[in-house]
């Protein structure tokens, strides 16, 4: 064999076992957010007063450390030859390509959202969020899916204002509800 073979088959040879060992980017991802978790959670200022030894940090510690050690078992699971069981697909055909055209409806009516909470508050964001959702996946009911999204909305903000005690904004609805 030459140094020209031994160069040619380095890079596939690279790339074949990134591919067999492509469980370990959801390794990286969690090492990340278990740090990122973990580094939160330790420089939290907290100025109430703790009662007993579990204060509003102890949850974070707790969720960041387990984040970085199911990285760990993956990883070294993964390194050790283990794989993750090929997606089955219940009642999906694997053999058809993804729906994009859902997908991105689906990101754009969570972008919608995410800029019209505030300014017109949830029951109008939220209506649009549950109406938009259920159009991009396929729903085609124009009389019925608004007025469903609208009462859920409604529900969900009361819930959610009135009874768990989360303030979520009311918009020019503030005054109505």
């Amino acid at each position: 064999m030459t140094t020209t073979d031994l160069t040619e088959k380095r890079p596939q040879g690279r790339r074949t076992w990134l591919r067999e060992h492509s469980e370990l980017g959801v390794c990286v991802l969690l090492l990340a957010l278990g740090a990122l978790v973990l580094t939160d959670a330790l420089t939290m200022d907290v100025d109430i007063t703790q009662r007993g030894p579990i204060g509003p940090k102890t949850v974070p510690i707790v969720v960041g450390g387990a984040l970085l050690v199911v990285a760990v078992l993956l990883a070294v699971d993964v390194l050790r030859g283990g794989r993750g069981e090929a997606e089955g697909g219940e009642d999906i055909d694997l053999s058809e390509p993804a729906d994009w055209r859902t997908v991105l409806l689906l990101a754009g009516v969570f972008l919608m959202t995410a800029v019209l909470i505030e300014p017109a508050g949830f029951p109008i964001a939220g209506a649009l969020l549950f109406w938009g959702a259920a159009f991009a996946l396929g729903s085609r009911h124009f009389d019925r899916d608004p007025l469903i999204a609208a009462a859920l909305s409604v529900v969900t903000h009361e819930v959610f204002n009135n009874l768990l005690g989360v303030p979520l904004p009311g918009g020019p609805l503030m005054g109505v509800l």
